[in-house]
């Protein structure tokens, strides 16, 4: 693409898109600021990579429309958007190649169950296994050696990438993404202690459902309810080794970070941000757009809308910072007691 190409993609997306410089040269693909060379496109969002504009090969910089270039103008041409980290990702969209997970149509080594429904161009990869009564939507993409237990369904243009596996009654919307080894529908952690100290299992007879527009990473585990449903709202993105446990709800366009650990019965907001390896207490609630810092751990539910959480145990964190600061000032106040204590033994000795 040229670079007035770029610019007229990007005005499909932006109000104001402006561009400084020339407009012809050819961008061959997308670099980072610090390694791009001629002919290719880089951005910064954050302006500790500022300084990289003095020594950045790249053809074609995007940046944030209030951010003087003047200095650097005959050296490369910019583009100005009012989120240059959001144009970046439109580009890399464009330039991304596409991958290949499974070949058109169904595998010869694939083994489809009984009463299965498959849509239009559905690809089935190699030695994936589609149990009884499941249903796929059209343009589905389900990877080698992917398992799909009975009455699964799966929604229009999802891709299960190869080693996911899906619990018996598992819902999943449309344009779902999961990676490699994620388990959806596992028991949930159900036990009942019993007087002589051993433990029942807790039949779990309920699904996951997973909304439209969800990813999951690799190697996350939902759980299925022990009644109802676990759910997974629309838009929800769970990274890599996370854990949902049984009967919990997240809610649309929640972001979870790694590592994160969600304990069962967790009711959890719209467009909330979980912080990597940030753990949950059981039958709590967070409010809609809470942001929870990474390792914090939350121990009670939180309704107040829109409040940032940090720390263990998991407060505001204006209030943290402080318990914070004064933890860090621990060692000071103990010196500082034992001067007085040390004046007022003198004192009562006089």
């Amino acid at each position: 693409m040229t670079i007035q190409e770029i610019r007229e993609y990007l005005g499909r997306f932006f109000d104001s898109v402006e561009l400084a410089g020339n407009g012809d040269v050819e961008i061959s693909g997308p670099a980072k600021i610090e390694t791009a060379h001629q002919g290719q496109v880089s951005f910064i969002a954050n302006e500790k990579y500022i300084r990289f504009l003095a020594v950045t090969e790249a053809s074609l910089v995007i940046v944030h429309r209030s951010m003087c270039v003047d200095e650097f103008i005959d050296q490369r041409s910019f583009i100005k958007v009012g989120d240059p980290y959001s144009a970046f990702v439109f580009l890399l969209q464009k330039f991304a190649p596409p991958r290949t997970i499974a070949a058109k149509g169904i595998a010869p080594t694939a083994v489809i169950g009984e009463g299965v429904s498959v849509g239009e161009g559905v690809s089935i990869g190699e030695y994936a296994v589609i149990g009884d009564r499941c249903s796929i939507g059209s343009n589905v993409v389900i990877g080698a050696h992917t398992v799909l237990f009975q009455d699964v369904s799966i929604g229009a243009d999802s891709i299960l990438f190869p080693h996911v596996t899906c619990y018996n009654g598992t819902v999943v919307g449309c344009r779902v993404v999961m990676h490699s080894g994620c388990v959806i529908g596992a028991d949930g952690f159900g036990f009942a202690p019993q007087s002589d100290g051993s433990y029942v299992k807790i039949p779990q007879m309920g699904i996951v459902e997973i909304g439209d527009d969800v990813e999951i990473g690799a190697n996350a585990t939902i759980d299925r309810a022990t009644l109802g449903s676990t759910v997974i709202g629309r838009g929800a993105k769970i990274d890599n080794l996370v854990q949902v446990a049984h009967n919990c709800r997240i809610g649309e366009d929640t972001v979870i970070a790694a590592q994160a650990g969600i304990s069962g019965s967790v009711t959890i907001g719209r467009q909330c941000m979980i912080g990597g390896q940030a753990g949950f207490a059981g039958h709590l609630e967070l409010a809609d757009r809470i942001n929870v810092a990474a390792q914090a751990g939350i121990s009670k539910s939180f309704l107040q809308s829109g409040i940032s959480l940090r720390g263990y145990p998991a407060q505001p964190m204006r209030d943290q910072l402080k318990h914070e600061a004064m933890l860090r000032n621990l060692g000071a106040m103990k010196e500082k007691l034992d001067r007085l204590e040390s004046e007022l033994k003198k004192l009562k000795e006089g």
